[in-house]
């Protein structure tokens, strides 16, 4: 595969920019406040639906679709807005420099829904860097790690797996990647490996030393 034939498929949060000390634990909080209302149950155990769907299926909205017939737009809409995004963003701006010397496509796939994604985009200026953005809403709500969503983006774009290249924080994000025959790129500062990883970064400004490993 010739470098300017890859295809990069890059995730979203904690992958392009720490979403831990600010957004992460605001969207957490509307999620519980979202099942505590729409389920009628208390914070603990609203924590521990929100938790448990999370580490079962791999996003808390899809155990609630399955199991609750919750409207995916409505609850993405109610657990994704953010009084002032701007300032919760950790974006380190090299970030910008690196991805452009990284030869090939690149598609930004997250479980996110778009208007969040939009707004990360915008006020970091990451739309300049990639030809596509695959939200939640593009795959019909089957957010990874399900095959069908990774399938869904592979069939629009015309892709073949072999060409791809997954960058993602979430293991079990890539565990699917791999099967489906894409390389993978685990952000991490954790020790742990494993056998669907291909390469391990602490930051993806590592990417351009690393990616002629893959």
């Amino acid at each position: 595969m010739g470098t300017s034939d890859r295809v990069w498929l890059f995730d979203l949060d904690n992958t392009l920019h720490d979403a831990s000390p600010h957004i992460f634990p605001h969207i957490n909080r509307s999620m519980r406040e979202y099942i505590e209302r729409h389920l009628g149950v208390d914070e603990d155990e609203a924590n521990r639906i929100r938790q448990g769907y999370w580490h079962r299926y791999g996003a808390t909205l899809l155990g609630l679709m399955r199991h609750h017939g919750t409207d995916p737009a409505h609850f993405l809409k109610e657990t994704h807005q953010f009084p002032d995004l701007r300032r919760m963003v950790i974006f380190p701006r090299q970030t910008l420099h690196t991805l452009r010397r990284l030869p090939g496509r690149k598609i930004m796939f997250s479980n996110a829904p778009r208007h969040y994604m939009e707004g990360i985009l915008e006020i970091t200026g990451l739309w300049r860097c990639f030809d596509a953005i695959y939200s939640v809403e593009s795959t019909r709500f089957r957010p990874k790690p399900m095959a069908s969503g990774y399938r869904a983006l592979l069939q629009a774009e015309r892709l073949d797996p072999r060409r791809c290249i997954m960058v993602e924080d979430s293991l079990v994000n890539l565990i699917t990647a791999k099967k489906l025959g894409m390389k993978t790129v685990w952000v991490s500062t954790g020790s742990q490996g494993s056998p669907y990883v291909d390469v391990k970064v602490s930051s993806v400004l590592q990417l351009p030393a690393r990616c002629g490993r893959l």
